[in-house]
């Protein structure tokens, strides 16, 4: 029988080629080669950010007509400005002054409106590798494809950038609650592996301690709120298919990268999922934390490279299937989210509530209740 994912990837991939994107919001300097051996931390594209100009009205600031400004500047058409430094001045008795609110360069000095537009320096940006690898693919100047052999985990949801670090085994039940009294100094630079839930004030500790990810099975709506600081409920609630995180100010990186496996709530991570994490305890990873449900889907993931994983099996794994009392995430429905234990394989084509007939499986939930479900509704989680 066939298995369905998502997005067109299993969720656990033990022996492939992961390809990772590196590209810059403009276009900049490329400073890598095709076949170029990189090094997480090596810088692989600068660039220099153009930043919105800033205007500012000195004829008000002042207390004077528009048509005086330019006897009152400072400062000409050209001149580069620091921030906080005086462009225009009133006379002697008013004391009045305009400052410059950032650093760049005075561009205009309008005459008939009395504003002055500043130029603000280039923001730089500079993209590390975040991963060691071979450089396979330069399609232009803002980006770099890396390829390396590695396992990958795909989470069901994220918050957080790219970040690299060291794997630490955090607990050994995948039913265990993270609190903040579990994080301490050894987890520092490290991606975390938890079990059902954390709390925010465990995500807190772990900025303090400056964790770099974590990787756990649920998480409280209230809990992550809390930590994000988000208190507007309309913010999230735009529908599933189009869902994404709220726009700024509650998008900004929250200074870790947390990945979720199973959903919301207090939730076991899969056994088999917490194994596989488990035996790569110690190892490098990148972990990044973008998840986007409308076109183009994006989910969370871990990579770990194989370069440097010891005492794992490296041969290629067979995918998971749908097979009698596996396990499997249910999809679509009531119960998507749960993870459910598949009990049969009706042979015949069953009626769905949509009234549709079709070949259906038959899965159990949490509660004992037993449910009838297309494949396609359903993801494999072990044999």
């Amino acid at each position: 029988m066939t298995h369905y994912y998502p997005d067109g990837t299993p969720s656990v991939v033990t022996h492939t080629v992961a390809r990772i994107e590196r590209q810059l919001p403009v276009a900049g300097e490329v400073l890598v080669r095709i076949g170029s051996r990189v090094e997480p931390d090596d810088v692989v594209l600068r660039a220099a950010y153009p930043l919105d100009p800033q205007i500012v009205n000195v004829a008000r600031d002042l207390g004077v007509l528009p048509n005086h400004v330019y006897d009152k500047m400072k400062k000409e058409e050209g001149n580069k400005v620091s921030k906080g430094e005086v462009i225009a001045k009133a006379s002697f008795l008013s004391g009045r002054i305009t400052a410059s609110p950032v650093a760049g360069t005075i561009t205009t000095i309008d005459r008939t409106t009395g504003y002055v537009t500043i130029t603000p320096n280039p923001l730089p940006i500079e993209l590390k590798a975040q991963v060691r690898g071979i450089v396979m693919e330069v399609p232009d100047q803002r980006t770099v494809i890396i390829e390396t052999p590695a396992s990958y985990v795909q989470g069901i949801f994220g918050v957080g950038g790219e970040r690299f670090g060291v794997l630490r085994l955090l607990c050994t039940d995948p039913a265990e609650r993270i609190d903040a009294d579990k994080i301490d100094p050894q987890s520092a630079y490290a991606i975390l592996i938890a079990g059902a839930s954390i709390t925010a004030a465990a995500l807190r500790r772990c900025l303090e301690e400056q964790v770099r990810g974590i990787i756990v099975g649920g998480i409280e709506e209230t809990e992550l709120r809390s930590f994000l600081n988000d208190t507007d409920c309309a913010a999230w609630r735009t529908g599933y298919n189009t869902w994404r995180l709220p726009a700024p100010p509650f998008n900004r990186d929250p200074g870790l990268t947390l990945m979720i496996t199973e959903g919301f709530g207090v939730q076991p991570m899969n056994e088999s999922l917490f194994k596989t994490l488990a035996s790569y305890h110690q190892q490098e990873a990148l972990i990044e934390g973008a998840t986007q449900l409308r076109s183009p889907q994006r989910r969370p993931r871990l990579i770990v490279p194989l370069s440097r994983v010891r005492n794992v099996d490296q041969t290629a794994a067979p995918s998971p299937t749908l097979t009698l009392n596996g396990s499997a995430r249910i999809l679509a429905g009531t119960h998507r989210g749960q993870v459910g234990t598949i009990r049969s394989f009706p042979s015949e084509p069953q009626q769905l509530p949509s009234g549709i007939r079709t070949t259906v499986v038959e899965v159990s939930v949490g509660d004992g209740a037993r449910i009838m479900l297309p494949p396609a509704a359903l993801e494999a989680l072990s044999n």
